[in-house]
C-alpha cells in the first residue's frame, strides 16, 4: 500500500478547519497531520510535520485579505516544498495567477464539493495542477489574452510547444506521453527542457510564463 497523503490545513477560522478535517479524514489515503490559523504557526507546523500537501486560505488576518499569498511563496521556497492547494472564497483572476506565480499547484473555491476537493488533493500529490471550473476559466482567459510586448521568446521546439500546451491542461508526464504517443520518460525530458528555457522551476510557472510570452 502507498503511504497516505500527509496534509496540513491553514485557515483562520476554526470551524472551517474542523469541517475540512471531518471531510478529509473519511478518505483512507489522506491523513490530516495538523492545522494552523496564522502564517507563523503554519511555517512552524510545516517544518515539524513535513506534509505532502498544504490546504491554504488566502485570508489569514483581519488586516489583509491575501496574507496567504506571501505564505504560499514562503512554503514553496522550502526544500522539500509541500504542494500548496489554495482553498478560498476569493475569485479574482489576479489572485489566481499570482498564486501560481508563488508556487501554488491548484486553486479551488470553498464551495467546491467534497469529491472535487479530494480529487484536487490527489492531483496535486501526483504533481499535477488542480483548478476548479471558475479558476480554470480565469487561467484559460489569461492564456488566451494577447501577449503584451515583451522580450524575445525562448526558442521552444515544436514538440516542446505541444508539451507546454498539455501542461496548461494540467496533464502529468504519463498523460502527456499518451497524448503524444511518446514515453513518460521522453515527456519528462521535454518538460525539463522547456522549463529550463523558460527559467522556471515549477510546471504551473512554465504555463504562466509561456502564456505571457505568447507561446500557448
Amino acid at each position: 500500500m502507498t503511504d497516505p497523503i500527509r496534509l496540513v490545513i491553514v485557515d483562520d477560522h476554526a470551524i472551517v478547519r474542523q469541517g475540512l478535517r471531518s471531510i478529509l479524514e473519511r478518505e483512507p489515503d489522506i491523513e490530516v497531520v495538523g492545522e494552523a490559523a496564522t502564517a507563523a504557526d503554519a511555517l512552524d507546523l510545516v517544518a515539524a510535520a513535513r506534509p505532502h500537501i498544504v490546504l491554504l486560505d488566502l485570508k489569514l488576518s483581519a488586516g489583509s485579505d491575501v496574507a496567504g499569498l506571501s505564505l504560499c511563496g514562503e512554503l514553496t521556497a522550502r526544500a522539500p516544498a509541500p504542494g500548496v492547494l489554495v482553498v478560498t472564497t476569493f475569485l479574482d483572476e489576479r489572485l489566481v495567477l499570482e498564486a501560481i506565480q508563488r508556487g501554488a499547484r491548484g486553486y479551488v473555491l470553498k464551495d467546491v464539493d467534497a469529491v472535487a476537493l479530494v480529487a484536487a488533493i490527489r492531483a496535486v500529490r501526483r504533481g499535477e495542477s488542480a483548478f476548479d471550473s471558475h479558476s480554470a476559466a480565469m487561467v484559460v482567459r489569461s492564456l488566451a489574452a494577447p501577449a503584451a510586448a515583451a522580450p524575445s521568446s525562448p526558442q521552444l521546439t515544436g514538440r516542446e510547444r505541444e508539451v507546454l500546451t498539455l501542461l496548461a491542461r494540467g496533464l502529468s508526464n504519463e498523460a502527456i506521453g499518451r497524448e503524444l504517443y511518446i514515453s513518460a520518460t521522453t515527456a519528462k525530458f521535454h518538460v525539463t527542457n522547456l522549463m529550463r528555457k523558460l527559467a522556471v522551476s515549477r510546471r504551473a510557472e512554465a504555463v504562466y510564463a509561456g502564456s505571457k510570452l505568447g507561446l500557448i
